[in-house]
C-alpha cells in the first residue's frame, strides 16, 4: 500500500468520522449493558417514579420486575434474594416512551428506494396494504431510538396514489425477532391538501371518494356470496381493500385521518358522525381552532409537537400552544414524529410543549398512557403498575430536558444493550493513528 494512497484514505476516513459523530446519539453509557433474560428479577431502587397510574409520583420508590412484568411499585417493596438491583437514587423513572406515528422498521436510508417499504403505488392495494409484512426487526434505526427511551411505536404507511394508505400496527423496540404487539390497530387515510391532490384537486372530491369506499365496503360485507358469484355492481376498490376497509366501515376499527386545517377537521368530524366511524385525527396543525368540537366528539389527536410555523396554506394557524389548548378543552392528545431516524427526538419536542403551557405530566402522558389508551394496549403498557409489561426507563434527569439521557431501558422486562451502530463505528474510528482497522487493511 503506497503512503500517498494511505494518507488519502485516512483523510476520507476522518471526514466519515465527523459525519458519524454528528449522527451518533451522545450521552449514556459508551459500552454495552448486559441484556437481561426473560426470567430475571430486577429491582430499580431509590428513584423518583412517575407511575402515571393511581399511585401518582412516588419518591425513593422501588420498581420490582419479574417475568417481564411489573410486580410491585412503592417505597416498601420487598426485594427477593438474588434480584439484580439497579440504583436509581437521584434519578427519574418513567414508563418507556411511545411514538404514535413512525416509519420504524420500514425505512433504512431515506434516499434509497429499495430500503423504503412504507408505501405502494399499486392502485389495487390501498386499504389492504400492511407494512408489517415488510418490517425489518434488524433495522439499525431501532437501537438508535431505543437507547433514547423509546420502547414502543406505531408504524404506519404513507399515502402514495390513494386516499387510503393501509393498515397501522403497534410494535415494541425490543430484541426479539417478532416486534409486533398488535395489528391492525387502525387504517390510515388522508384528507386536506394531500387528499385533494389524490382526488383530482378538490377537497370535496376526496370526501366523496372516501364515502364511496366506505359504502362499497359495507355493501361487500353484506353481500360477499353475491360478489363471489359476480352478482354485485363494480366496486371502487379491490376485493382485498374492501375486506380491509369493512371493519372500519362497521365501526370496529379506527380510521386515522391526516388533516391540518380547521375546516378539514370539522369535515372529518362530520364524516365520522354521519358514517359512524371511530376516528383518530393526525397532524391537526389547526386543531386548537376546533378544540371544542373535537372534545365533544371524543376524538383523540396525534400531534407533532414542534409544528409551529405554516409550511402550507392549510397550517396557517399552527402554534406550539396547540397541545396545551387541546388538552385544556378536554381532548386526548398523543405525540408523534412521523419519522424513523429521529423518533428519539419525541421527548425533546414534548419539552417544548411544556414551555408553551402544557403541564409536565400531561406531556409525559402524551408519550405513554395516552397512546396506550388510543391504540388499545392500555391493559399491558403505559403506566408503571403491577401486572403491566415492564417497559421502564431510568433517566439521569428530567426526561423532557435535552441534556437528559436514558441510563437503563427495559422493554417487556428485559434490559436492552445501550449501544448502537453509530457508537460502535465511533469507537472503531476514534483513533486513526497507527494501522487502519483490520477490515480496511489490504491483504
Amino acid at each position: 500500500m503506497s503512503r500517498p494512497w494511505r494518507d488519502a484514505r485516512r483523510g476520507r476516513l476522518l471526514a466519515a468520522v465527523g459525519l458519524l459523530l454528528a449522527l451518533s446519539p451522545s450521552g449514556g453509557p459508551e459500552g454495552p449493558s448486559r441484556a437481561s433474560q426473560d426470567g430475571d428479577v430486577i429491582a430499580i431502587t431509590g428513584g423518583t417514579v412517575h407511575t402515571l397510574g393511581a399511585a401518582g409520583t412516588v419518591e425513593g420508590a422501588t420498581v420490582l420486575v419479574a417475568g417481564g412484568r411489573i410486580r410491585a411499585v412503592g417505597q416498601d417493596v420487598s426485594i427477593p434474594p438474588g434480584a439484580r438491583r439497579i440504583d436509581a437514587a437521584g434519578k427519574v423513572v418513567t414508563p418507556g416512551l411511545m411514538d404514535s406515528f413512525t416509519r420504524l422498521g420500514l425505512v433504512e436510508v431515506g434516499q434509497i428506494a429499495s430500503t423504503r417499504d412504507f408505501a405502494t403505488d399499486d392502485g389495487r392495494i390501498t386499504a389492504a396494504f400492511d407494512p408489517v409484512d415488510g418490517l425489518n426487526p434488524r433495522s439499525t434505526l431501532i437501537p438508535i431510538n431505543r437507547v433514547e427511551g423509546l420502547t414502543r411505536a406505531v408504524v404506519a404507511p404513507a399515502a402514495a396514489g390513494s386516499l387510503i394508505a393501509g393498515r397501522v400496527a403497534v410494535i415494541h423496540l425490543g430484541m426479539e425477532e417478532d416486534l409486533v404487539v398488535r395489528t391492525p390497530v387502525a387504517l390510515f387515510a388522508v384528507l386536506g391538501e394531500a387528499g385533494a391532490r389524490r382526488a383530482g384537486g378538490a377537497r370535496a372530491a376526496a370526501l366523496l371518494r372516501l364515502r364511496e369506499a366506505l359504502q362499497d365496503a359495507r355493501d361487500f360485507a353484506t353481500n360477499r356470496e353475491a360478489f363471489a358469484r359476480g352478482e354485485r355492481r363494480d366496486y371502487a376498490l379491490s376485493r382485498l381493500d374492501l375486506e380491509a376497509l369493512a371493519p372500519v366501515a362497521a365501526g370496529k376499527l379506527p380510521l386515522v385521518l391526516q388533516v391540518e386545517r380547521a375546516s378539514d377537521i370539522h369535515a372529518a368530524l362530520r364524516l365520522a358522525r354521519e358514517e359512524k366511524l371511530r376516528l383518530i385525527l393526525a397532524g391537526a396543525a389547526e386543531g386548537w381552532m376546533a378544540a371544542e368540537a373535537i372534545a365533544a366528539a371524543k376524538v383523540p389527536v396525534l400531534l407533532e409537537p414542534l409544528t409551529n410555523r405554516p409550511d402550507s396554506f392549510e397550517a396557517l394557524g399552527s402554534t406550539l400552544q396547540n397541545a396545551a389548548r387541546l388538552r385544556a378543552a378536554g381532548v386526548t392528545v398523543a405525540f408523534m414524529t412521523g419519522s424513523a431516524h429521529n423518533a428519539r427526538n419525541l421527548k425533546q419536542s414534548a419539552g417544548n410543549t411544556v414551555a408553551a403551557g402544557l403541564p409536565w405530566e400531561e406531556a409525559l402522558r402524551a408519550m405513554t398512557a395516552a397512546p396506550a389508551a388510543i391504540w388499545g394496549i392500555a391493559d399491558r403498557y403505559g403506566t408503571l403498575e403491577p401486572g403491566k409489561e415492564a417497559d421502564v426507563v431510568v433517566w439521569d434527569g428530567d426526561p423532557l430536558e435535552v441534556t437528559t439521557f436514558a441510563e437503563v431501558v427495559l422493554i417487556r422486562g428485559r434490559e436492552v444493550p445501550m449501544e448502537t451502530r453509530q457508537q460502535k463505528l465511533r469507537e472503531r474510528y476514534r483513533r486513526l493513528d497507527g494501522d487502519l482497522p483490520p477490515a480496511y487493511v489490504k491483504p
